[in-house]
């Protein structure tokens, strides 16, 4: 048994699985499938090793942040190599590391580091951290290091 996040695409499933494979090291397309009606494709793709399916059709119903991707970071550098990635060509900067990429899917680029100071069993540095990520869109992770060492 498999199981593959399925992500719906208004004609646009084999264009995405393509950018995200040239964004994400170590991705590729697996498989085409094309079905019998020729407005409807499946596209699988493998990013950094998570299967993904993707399917052509006419949808009119769109992604929201019950659902996302979280790409966590080692660094600023990744970090922003990311960011600009999946912002580029009409992505829009959300709040607090969130992102949506120009096909409408949501994306948290969060590095490491932040996960690991707002598990800190010490509430006013996590909650300070917590706080100086709320003013962020991009994380910049030598503020959210002020904001830790108060």
């Amino acid at each position: 048994m498999k199981i593959y996040p399925h992500m719906w695409f208004n004609g646009r499933a084999e264009e995405a699985m393509e950018f995200y494979a040239a964004v994400f090291k170590n991705s590729k397309i697996v498989e085409r499938i094309d079905l019998p009606d020729p407005e409807l494709s499946v596209v699988r793709a493998e990013l950094a090793g998570l299967p993904i399916a993707a399917l052509n059709a006419n949808s009119h119903v769109s992604y929201n942040e019950a659902f996302s991707f979280l790409v966590e970071t080692g660094d600023q550098e990744e970090t922003d190599y990311y960011w600009k990635a999946l912002t580029a060509d009409g992505g829009k900067e959300q709040p607090c590391g969130w992102l949506t990429d120009k096909f409408g899917v949501f994306w948290q680029v969060t590095p490491a580091i932040l996960l690991r100071m707002i598990a800190d069993t010490d509430k006013e540095r996590a909650g300070r951290v917590i706080q100086a990520m709320y003013r962020m869109k991009k994380i910049i992770i030598a503020d959210l290091e002020r904001a830790y060492r108060g």
